[in-house]
């Protein structure tokens, strides 16, 4: 099916706030099964269709793409200050948990330095996009409005290095926190970019 990006909107669900919309969510957590499990073969816990892991908690924030209630693309955000979970593990974000060594089969030297623990400081991960013009670049910016609205200073990311240059391409100032590094999935490393001032509309 083809799709035209005219009518896609780009919304900000902060949890738990906005559970009345967490069928935009479900949706999300679809299309996350759709092009990390399905397309690139990641081994990523799934069930029922959709992929979902130990950071999607409830007090989590997702940028999602929606065309006609689907989503067509998105991100998650977390503050890097907070933590969860019970016994002797306790998680915190991805970047983070896999520097201490908390993530089997993540490598522990993603980072020259002990990650942030910071509450200004947020981590976006799980980004995914449909390969329609623009999106990618749509859903970017609005994570970056509402770390800026919300008074953030610097958001984390994981991902590969072609990530890197999209956000640099895009008005961000990367500051790469370790070396390129690689698992069975692919080579990452993990950045940082301070949140600068939203781009006003055309």
């Amino acid at each position: 099916m083809a799709h035209s990006t005219s009518d896609i909107q780009v919304d900000t669900i902060i949890l738990p706030r906005d559970m009345h919309r967490f069928d935009l969510v479900a949706s999300f957590f679809r299309l996350r099964k759709q092009i990390f499990v399905d397309r690139m073969a990641w081994p990523l816990h799934h069930a029922e269709g959709i992929e979902f892991e130990q950071y999607d908690t409830f007090d989590t924030v997702y940028v999602i793409a929606h065309q006609d209630g689907r989503a067509v693309g998105g991100a998650r955000l977390k503050r890097t200050d907070c933590s969860f979970g019970g016994g002797t593990v306790r998680y915190s974000y991805m970047i983070r948990d896999a520097h201490l060594g908390l993530l089997p089969g993540m490598p522990t030297n993603l980072c020259h330095g002990e990650p942030p623990v910071d509450p200004q400081s947020w981590e976006l991960t799980r980004f995914a996009a449909l390969p329609l013009p623009g999106l990618a670049e749509r859903i970017l910016e609005a994570s970056n409005t509402h770390l800026h609205r919300i008074g953030a200073s610097d958001c984390l990311f994981l991902g590969p290095p072609a990530f890197l240059r999209m956000a640099t391409r895009l008005g961000w100032t990367p500051r790469k926190m370790g070396d390129l590094v690689g698992n069975d999935d692919g080579k990452f490393l993990a950045f940082a970019c301070a949140v600068r001032q939203p781009q006003m509309a055309a």
